[in-house]
C-alpha cells in the first residue's frame, strides 16, 4: 500500500509517497504561505498533492499546531501565520477523495522513531527543536495524543519565569528560548537579522556571541530533558528538529545533562529518520489506523 504522506511545518510543507517499507518516493516541498488566510493553505496543499493523483490508498499528515478532531489550529500565531480552526481533515479529503488520518508533527516523528527503538525501549519522547520546540511522548508502547490533541506541546512548558514572552501567550516558554526563531531574535549587534543557520556557522567559527545563544538554547533543552525524566521516568530521549540535528547540539545537551544529578540523566539519541520522522511516522499511523477500518 502507498501512503501519500504530508509534513505541514513552520516554514516548509513536504510530501511524499511512502510504501509498506517505508521507503520514500517523488518528495517534493514548497513554502508553507505566510497568511493567516485558510485559502492560502488550501491553495498550497491544492499544489502540493496534484502531483500523487491515483497513486495512493490514503494521506497521512503530520502538521505543526494543534489538530483536535480534523481541525488544525496553530498555538503559535508566529507559526502558519496564526492559522485558526482551519478544518484540515476536510480540506484533503475533499482534494484527494481519499481518508486522511492526522497527527501533530512531534507526534509523528514520536512514533516513527520509536518504531525503530521498540526493540529496546518502551517509554521514549520525541523533542523537535527547529522553527519551534515540540514533543512526542510514547508510554508503554504507546503513543499519548490526549483527549484535545494537546499531549507533547511541551515546548510551551516553561523554561524562565523571567525569560521573553512567547507567541503562545505565556512568558519564558522553552519554545522562546531554545527555538531556531528565539535563537535569531536574541541576536544582537554583528549577529542582528541573521537566522539560525548563520548563527550556528558563525558559532562553529568561534564568535563568542554565537555560542553563547547556542549554549542557551542547549541548556534550555537540557532542563526540560530533566524535567521529563521526573515526570515520566522515560527511557530515551530523541532529539530531532533543524536546531537539534545541527552539528555539535546534541553533544552540548549531552555534556550539560551530564552535570546533573544522576536520577535526572537519560540516554539521548539523534533521531534516526533525521527530517523525514514526520513523514514516516504519520504514513505508519494511518497505515495503522486505515488496516483497522
Amino acid at each position: 500500500m502507498n501512503i501519500l504522506a504530508i509534513d505541514i511545518g513552520g516554514t516548509k510543507l513536504a510530501a511524499a509517497l511512502i510504501n509498506a517499507d517505508q521507503q520514500i518516493s517523488q518528495r517534493q516541498e514548497i513554502s508553507t504561505p505566510a497568511s493567516s488566510s485558510p485559502q492560502a493553505l488550501t491553495t498550497a496543499l491544492t499544489q502540493l498533492v496534484s502531483h500523487y493523483q491515483g497513486q495512493a490508498q490514503c494521506v497521512a499528515v503530520a502538521s505543526t499546531g494543534i489538530i483536535d478532531n480534523g481541525i488544525l489550529t496553530a498555538l503559535n500565531p508566529d507559526n502558519l501565520g496564526g492559522l485558526n480552526q482551519f478544518p484540515l481533515q476536510n480540506t484533503l479529503e475533499n482534494l484527494t477523495k481519499l481518508p486522511c488520518y492526522l497527527l501533530n508533527d512531534a507526534q509523528a516523528a514520536a512514533w516513527a522513531e520509536y518504531s525503530h527503538l521498540a526493540e529496546q525501549f518502551r517509554h521514549i519522547v520525541f523533542i523537535t527543536v527547529s522553527t519551534g520546540v515540540g514533543g512526542g511522548i510514547v508510554i508503554n508502547g504507546e503513543l499519548l495524543t490526549g483527549p484535545h490533541a494537546f499531549a507533547g506541546h511541551i515546548g510551551h512548558s516553561l523554561a524562565d519565569p523571567n525569560g521573553p514572552r512567547c507567541g503562545c501567550g505565556r512568558t519564558g516558554c522553552v519554545e522562546a528560548i531554545a527555538s531556531g526563531r528565539a535563537i535569531a531574535a536574541a541576536a544582537q549587534r554583528e549577529l542582528q537579522g541573521k537566522n539560525a543557520r548563520q548563527i550556528f556557522a558563525e558559532a562553529q567559527n568561534g564568535n563568542q556571541q554565537a555560542q553563547q545563544l547556542v549554549e542557551k538554547s542547549a541548556q534550555s533543552i537540557c532542563q526540560l530533558i530533566a524535567n521529563l525524566k521526573a515526570l515520566l521516568d522515560t527511557e530515551c530521549i530523541v532529539l530531532g528538529g533543524s536546531v537539534g540535528l545541527a552539528s555539535g547540539y546534541l553533544q552540548q545537551v549531552k555534556q550539560q545533562l551530564s552535570l546533573l544529578p544522576a536520577p535526572f540523566h537519560v540516554p539521548i539519541v539523534a533521531a534516526h529518520y533525521q527530517h523525514d520522522a514526520g513523514l514516516i511516522g504519520a504514513a505508519l499511523f494511518a497505515a495503522q489506523a486505515h488496516s483497522v477500518q
